[in-house]
């Protein structure tokens, strides 16, 4: 029994759980600087001060959080076998917390905050995302030759 399930797990060789990262990094980014820049012509007087800010702020965030973030999920990929589930690709503490960001992000986007600072946010956020997202883009491509 205890086979036959296992079977149906998705399990992927380690360089695949490095691409899901990096895709999901990168879309998250993506998507987040999407939703600032469609929100920001909505600030007319000083959306582009917002923006540099905001990118400025973002290098930041990656450079001194996300990227200790990124390695480590890295780090923790490549010690997997191959054929590990793809579930496994964030431990439950780390998809606690996507979730814990994601009802954050539903709170943000109904609150009243000011819509520059809302654009801040997600500039920033999306930013420091798709910035990182760079090692796991390295950690996978460096895949290639094994």
């Amino acid at each position: 029994m205890q086979k036959k399930l296992a079977g149906l797990k998705p399990g992927a060789k380690r360089r695949t759980h490095l691409l899901l990262v990096a895709i999901l990094w990168t879309a998250v980014g993506i998507l987040l600087l999407t939703k600032g820049a469609y929100r920001i012509t909505g600030v007319n007087d000083y959306g582009s001060e917002i923006v540099i800010i905001a990118l400025i702020s973002g290098t930041l965030k990656s450079y001194y959080v996300l990227d200790r973030s990124a390695r480590k999920s890295i780090s923790r990929i490549l010690n997997f076998d191959d054929g590990t589930c793809l579930g496994a690709v964030y431990s439950s503490k780390t998809w606690l917390l996507v979730m814990g960001m994601m009802g954050a992000g539903v709170v943000l986007r109904n609150s009243s905050l000011p819509l520059g600072l809302l654009c801040f946010i997600y500039f920033t956020i999306g930013w420091g995302l798709l910035f990182s997202s760079r090692l796991a883009w390295r950690a996978w491509a460096a895949g290639k030759n094994n």
